[in-house]
């Protein structure tokens, strides 16, 4: 099989399952009216979503990206060498140590934080101005599935507490226990990234209860596999699959059936009553 084709249409496949629910988040509070918004991408590494976000002019209020320190002042570092994405950024910039890598405007913070320090990263977004209680969308793209399975559980439940209004949408893996699943596990173990947390989740109804004992209201997973049958929009797929054409779709799904995406919801005020992939689902093509 060519790998060249699996593994770019597998970050599409990633990359567009996670967009759609951004873009339900921003749909739902723009379509509302509910005043301010955020988003906080934990673990964001060199993630541009919100440079896109903002030059489409659907940014939320504020975005806020948190990482380790030697990641944030790469990202800070890149950043104050590339006048296009200053000129996204704007020119008041209230705060800005590129050698702690920390920025802070008023509609973007970049703070270095281990997520595994509640208190720190309670108290670098209260520095920087986050609203726990208006609607907040919180992305960890394959971030909680590294951690110890009681430090992810803890900052779910921290933020199951702190966020009335919020949807936070978890992407990683799952299967630990079949061939393919033990074999991921290894590679990324000799790569110096071990799964810590995967043992812990192994299937979507483990993704469920995580949020669910953890002071999330709703909760929702679904692979890959079913989110591209079923979820992505078919012209856009297609114009994907032409890029080039290939027949090992088993292993193409097997891949697919490995990774997750789960929402969990706390919906206060009523407004998140519809989202999530379920409803968004259509018959395959």
């Amino acid at each position: 099989m060519d790998k060249l084709y699996v593994f770019p249409t597998g970050y599409y496949s990633r990359q567009a399952a996670l967009r759609l629910t951004l873009k339900q988040f921003l749909e739902i509070t723009h379509s509302k009216q509910s005043g301010p918004t955020q988003i906080l991408s934990l673990g964001a590494g060199f993630d541009t979503t919100w440079f896109q976000l903002e030059a489409e002019g659907v940014a939320p209020t504020h975005y806020y990206e948190v990482d380790f320190p030697e990641v944030t002042k790469k990202k800070a570092a890149i950043m104050a060498n590339r006048d296009t994405l200053h000129k996204l950024i704007g020119p008041k910039v209230e705060q800005q140590d590129i050698g702690q890598g920390r920025i802070h405007t008023a509609n973007y913070s970049l703070l270095p934080v281990d997520l595994r320090d509640l208190g720190a990263l309670q108290a670098a977004l209260e520095s920087a101005g986050f609203q726990p209680t208006i609607p907040t969308y919180v992305l960890a793209e394959c971030v909680l599935v590294y951690m110890e399975p009681h430090e992810s559980a803890a900052l779910l439940k921290h933020l199951g507490q702190q966020l009335p209004s919020a949807v936070c949408v978890v992407y990683e893996q799952i299967h630990p226990e079949d061939a393919f699943g033990q074999q991921m596990m290894r590679n990324l173990e000799s790569r110096g990234c071990p799964l810590k947390g995967l043992p812990s989740t192994p299937t979507l109804e483990a993704h469920r209860q995580r949020f669910l004992t953890n002071n999330w209201e709703k909760a929702e997973a679904t692979d890959l596999d079913t989110i591209y049958k079923y979820h992505l929009d078919p012209q856009d797929k297609r114009r994907i699959e032409r890029l080039e054409i290939f027949d090992e779709f088993e292993e193409w799904h097997m891949i697919q059936e490995h990774y997750c995406v789960t929402v969990g919801i706390n919906d206060a005020t009523g407004a998140f009553r519809q989202f999530g992939l379920s409803n968004n689902a259509s018959q395959p093509r």
